[in-house]
């Protein structure tokens, strides 16, 4: 009887180690921070990949949010004067030409 409770220990230990270990590689195989025995998070070394795509992210970011702001301008073209410039251009064309005369 003692001796099937300290297998059953050992087993359920076993597996607790073993899920920490397989959640462990899996993380850093992916590139997230894992675990040390404590729980707390320990970061995966920066290698130059890394460090690329995260100059490449950065660098797409900016261009995101200079693309955001031109689009917001181009809204605000379209919307606020969109009906009255085609209005202005329709008079331009049936206003007489400045030094032309009519036959």
């Amino acid at each position: 009887m003692e001796l099937e409770k300290t297998l059953m220990i050992a087993l359920v230990m076993a597996l607790a180690i073993g899920g920490w270990l397989i959640n462990n590689w899996i993380r850093a195989k992916y590139g997230y921070a894992v675990e040390d025995s404590w729980g707390r998070k320990v970061e995966p070394a920066a290698n130059a990949e890394n460090l690329r795509l995260k100059a490449e992210n950065r660098e797409l970011n900016d261009k995101l949010d200079a693309m955001q702001d031109r689009m917001i301008v181009l809204e605000k073209i379209v919307t606020d004067r969109g009906y009255s410039l085609s209005a202005e251009i329709e008079a331009l064309r049936d206003a007489p030409a400045i030094g032309k005369e009519r036959v």
